[in-house]
């Protein structure tokens, strides 16, 4: 053996090593990373697993699987208002997976560590006889007192969102049927945006300081913009009503939907948005929009939480929708 190096840490040496600057991952040398928290900040973790076939094809690009990995957990982050303070990583690889895959990946998930100015910490690669699986643990900061919960919801206040609802979904369905009739006319730019925001999610970050100071409740869309407020408002004891025309969709889902309505009940339902959903005081509510707007985010105002519990979805007349089970289930 060369010194007692074996063939994971030649690996891990080549590939994750250069992505571990951060003095608390002590160069990926020791069996654990070392984390002191900013003064006066609590700790906020979370933690998503990643399984070829289920969460991402088995053919995407290897760098924007990593980009997935790290951004689903960076937006659990920035709808608790906590800022990202590093990462571990468990990467579990068919024997199929060689070093071209594995140079991407690291490409992908270095330039996304870089943007959030999130570290990585640590972790773990082993062999599996089953499909590509990726984990990774973030943790993140908040100010003492200042964690935004799921279950903060109260009777009366705005039901926001941010960004644009149902691209995810409708760039899953783009990618499993080309032909579908409401794909039919949109031009490619729009079907790449759809398949682009399939492929990788885009962590609101920005919002996290104005969640802290406005929101009473909030949490990612992950499962379907429908599904996870009736979650929020269940949890925090409330219901509320949402307005299927004033959920906001891109130019591209709008065509989609426009071509073949029966996919609005889709882009409202169907997962990784990865958007944030929150509930604010009105007095708050102006505020809020206009800061975000700077911030280079767009909120929009889509119903409102009341006392009786369970979600209403409306048409534009007012006539209620119905939305199924509201958001995608593993069980």
């Amino acid at each position: 053996m060369d010194g007692g190096r074996s063939g994971e840490d030649a690996f891990i040496a080549r590939f994750l090593r250069p992505l571990a600057s951060a003095p608390g991952a002590l160069g990926l040398l020791d069996d654990a990373a070392l984390l002191t928290p900013p003064a006066g900040m609590q700790l906020v973790l979370t933690k998503d697993a990643l399984v070829a076939g289920v969460h991402f094809f088995p053919d995407d690009p290897p760098d924007t699987i990593a980009r997935k990995a790290l951004g689903v957990n960076l937006s659990d982050l920035a709808a608790k208002g906590a800022v990202p303070l590093g990462a571990l990583l468990a990467l579990a690889m068919p024997e199929g997976v060689g070093e071209p895959w594995m140079e991407a990946f690291a490409i992908g998930l270095g330039e996304a560590l870089s943007e959030a100015d999130c570290a990585l910490l640590g972790g773990d690669t082993v062999r599996t006889p089953g499909p590509l699986t990726l984990s990774i643990t973030a943790l993140g900061g908040v100010p003492a007192g200042s964690f935004v919960p799921r279950t903060g919801a109260r009777p009366d206040e705005a039901i926001l969102v941010s960004g644009t609802i149902g691209d995810a979904a409708l760039g899953l369905l783009l990618r499993l049927d080309l032909e579908r009739p409401g794909f039919a006319p949109l031009v490619s730019a729009q079907r790449a945006h759809l398949q682009r925001r399939y492929l990788v999610p885009e962590p609101r970050l920005a919002l996290a300081p104005l969640l802290r100071t406005h929101a009473s409740a909030a949490m990612d869309v992950s499962d379907g913009l429908v599904g996870d407020i009736a979650k929020m408002l269940a949890v925090s004891g409330c219901g509320g009503v949402i307005t299927a025309t004033e959920v906001p969709l891109s130019g591209a889902a709008r065509a989609a939907v426009h071509a073949e309505p029966a996919l609005l009940r889709a882009a409202l339902t169907g997962g990784d948005d990865y958007e944030i959903v929150c509930t604010v005081a009105p007095h708050h509510v102006a505020d809020m929009i206009v800061a975000a707007e700077v911030a280079g985010i767009k909120l929009t105002q889509i119903g409102e939480t009341r006392a009786v519990p369970g979600l209403t979805v409306l048409d534009a007349a007012g006539n209620l929708l119905d939305m199924g089970t509201g958001s995608y289930s593993h069980f």
